[in-house]
């Protein structure tokens, strides 16, 4: 029998809304659950107990008063240390922010909550969530549950390794270069970086505590361990912000496909500037054929823009634009040197392709952006073609399964290792790209074990706005025992 920590959030919440299950109960399993495991994980960093339990016993009353109950009715659950909510720390696992609790929720916190949601605790990210592993000097290493050596993947780690362990029914991320794709995939876990701008960002952290701008390129979605949890949470938390629903409404459009036998699925499996592990291509290869065997038709995606060589520049470009906001002007100065020498820099070992651009973009002027994010905005108007032939298309997500930790400084010399050869740390970005760039959904699908015993992710990735077909697809491939999670050995 499955043990209540791990059941699916939207049989946990059936139960709850029909007074089969009270909150207090469940809510009690998971703050118990979360003393006994957390220790040997780290990816709760700060915990609500007693309040969440108040919190769950004013859900049970309303239930008995008759009162409708929300969406998540009584449902308990973290959020990653970057969303603001009233009252407990809000830290983005910098040790400047050790003492700030927000008095206003984040918007997505509100939406969670009107929808009958119980904050119970924060997970653990790394500072400021700019990494791909989750560590800080406040909170120290979040672990890989599969295998406590390796990373659970940043900057959405924390929430990936308690959602995989059992220790919240779902979590909220938030990814700007696969901060919540990656992490899914380290884990074992699914997860979901919606399309552009669906989910509001006030209240997250970065930037700045008290910024209302939406930032470029990053998004904010669940991660669950079941994909039918994943449309549950995105439809609670999508929508408009509040100044902005005076003008328009959530219609996501809906899925496009109800059956594998029916789904026509692209494969964009390889590019000679990132390189995989061959136990995740066999992994992909081995997916595709048992979809053709079924009924699919499958196969590989030909598009002008299903190359790296042109999605990196402008992605690695807009990212520093990004971020450079955020930069002290010797780190901007720092990161024009490295686009000057970018070419020289490569002979001193491996490098991400066209990585040079991130540093030219943090230092560019307000003209040549635009001119990158009009480049940005004609591709995403040429990928929609590639969907008139498709319903999804596969990628991976990195390169290799979860990396062994490396806390090494600086960041740009750290390597990982790809067939037993170095590569760049930052090839990890590659695969991610195309959806981030262009505002495509994707959605982190758990679909096998390598040897070594670590979980791998296939990226499932559909046209503008087509959400609810990526997490369809993957509702499609567990139902068929295509993909699907499994409790890390050391925690059943």
């Amino acid at each position: 029998m499955t043990p209540l920590y791990y059941r699916p959030a939207h049989e946990l919440v059936a139960d709850l809304r029909s007074g089969t299950l009270s909150s207090v109960e469940v809510t009690q399993v998971f703050l118990d659950r979360i003393k006994a495991i957390n220790g040997e994980v780290n990816a709760v960093v700060a915990q609500a107990g007693d309040d969440a339990l108040a919190q769950a016993k004013k859900a049970d009353d309303r239930l008995k008063e008759g009162q409708t109950p929300g969406p998540l009715h009584g449902l308990p659950l973290t959020l990653k240390d970057t969303w603001e909510v009233a009252g407990l720390t809000c830290t983005a696992g910098a040790s400047s922010l050790h003492d700030y609790r927000p008095k206003r929720h984040a918007d997505v916190v509100e939406r969670l909550i009107a929808a009958g949601a119980i904050i119970m605790g924060k997970t653990n990210v790394p500072v400021f969530a700019t990494d791909l592993q989750s560590y800080n000097k406040l909170f120290g290493v979040t672990l890989n549950p599969h295998n406590t050596n390796h990373t659970s993947g940043g900057s959405s780690g924390g929430a990936a390794a308690a959602t995989a362990t059992g220790m919240t029914a779902v979590e909220v991320g938030s990814d700007l270069a696969g901060s919540i794709r990656t992490p899914a995939h380290f884990c074992g876990v699914f997860g979901h970086k919606p399309s552009r701008s669906l989910v509001s960002f006030r209240g997250h952290i970065p930037g700045p505590p008290g910024t209302l701008g939406q930032p470029d390129l990053a998004e904010g979605g669940p991660i669950a361990r079941n994909a039918k949890d994943l449309e549950l949470i995105l439809k609670v938390i999508a929508g408009p912000r509040s100044l902005d629903d005076r003008s328009w409404k959530l219609d996501l459009a809906p899925a496009s496909i109800s059956d594998l036998g029916q789904a026509r699925v692209g494969l964009w499996l390889d590019d000679p500037l990132c390189p995989i592990e061959t136990e995740l291509a066999d992994g992909y290869q081995a997916l595709a054929a048992k979809l053709e065997s079924g009924g699919a038709l499958v196969s590989t995606a030909r598009h002008e823009l299903l190359d790296l060589s042109r999605i990196l520049p402008v992605y690695f470009n807009l990212l520093g634009s990004m971020v450079g906001a955020s930069l002290k002007p010797r780190q901007r100065r720092q990161m024009l040197w490295v686009a000057r020498l970018e070419k020289w820099l490569k002979m001193l070992g491996p490098m991400t392709a066209f990585i040079g651009e991130y540093g030219r973009g943090v230092n560019q002027p307000v003209h040549q952006w635009a001119s990158r994010n009009e480049i940005r905005e004609k591709m995403r108007v040429q990928i929609d073609a590639l969907f008139k032939d498709f319903d999804v298309m596969l990628t991976p997500i990195t390169p290799t399964t979860a990396i062994r930790h490396d806390h090494s400084d600086p960041v740009f010399k750290r390597r990982i290792l790809v067939n037993g050869k170095p590569r760049a740390y930052m090839d990890q970005f590659c695969w991610i790209a195309l959806a981030t760039l262009l505002g495509l959904p994707a959605t982190s699908v758990p679909i096998g074990r390598t040897q070594a015993g670590l979980p791998f992710s296939v990226q499932v990735i559909g046209a503008p706005g087509m959400d609810l077909t990526t997490i369809r697809f993957a509702e499609l491939l567990e139902n068929k025992g295509l993909a699907g999670f499994s409790p890390p050995q050391e925690f059943p």
